[in-house]
């Protein structure tokens, strides 16, 4: 007999639990930092994970921040002072080591969020966050979570970047209602 959805869902849980349990405060902290300090901030990632950017950029210019998704035709250009966050959840892309080389020749920093502490784009940047989480690059083989393919670094990625703006939102004395004061109007 097939697990019942409660049981899957206690099992995802469990491997998101496991995942949280393992991401390094000092690690956020640096994250947040550079966040706050940034001029302008520019926001990419492909696919699913580039889904959970779109929706830290939202929350970053719900904070009153000047964050951008790469590839918007809004989006400016980068340079000193300001901020490159990518995700490469399995190490290194083509097209993220790109990004990443334009954005430090105009002189802005590069932060990437990545399941591959290791990877060429964990090397390259400026700041890594480490959510250390089954990626596609790894869901072959060892212990595999209940959620197929990148899934788990994906839900990890959401939930870090909403607890990522709840810290950011105090240090900034941001509150839900400024945030909420620029949230669209147009829906």
């Amino acid at each position: 007999m097939a697990d019942t959805i409660n049981q899957m869902g206690d099992r995802a849980l469990g491997d998101l639990t496991a995942v949280l349990a393992n991401v390094e405060d000092a690690a956020v902290d640096r994250f947040i930092a550079e966040l706050a300090s940034a001029k302008r901030i520019a926001l990419h990632g492909l696919g699913r994970e580039g889904l959970q950017m779109r929706g830290l950029a939202m929350r970053l210019f719900h904070m009153g921040l000047d964050a951008h998704v790469v590839g918007d035709m809004t989006t400016p250009p980068l340079g000193a002072g300001d901020l490159l966050i990518v995700s490469a959840g399995p190490g290194d892309l083509q097209t993220i080591a790109a990004l990443m080389n334009i954005a430090k020749a105009a002189g802005a920093k590069t932060t990437v969020v990545t399941a591959q502490a290791e990877g060429g784009a964990a090397r390259r940047a400026d700041c890594v966050l480490l959510i250390p989480a089954q990626a596609i690059a790894n869901d072959q083989a060892g212990k595999l979570s209940i959620l197929p393919m990148g899934s788990l670094y994906e839900a990890a990625q959401m939930l870090v970047f909403e607890l990522v703006v709840l810290k950011l939102r105090d240090r900034l004395g941001e509150t839900a209602e400024t945030m909420r004061a620029r949230h669209t109007n147009l829906e």
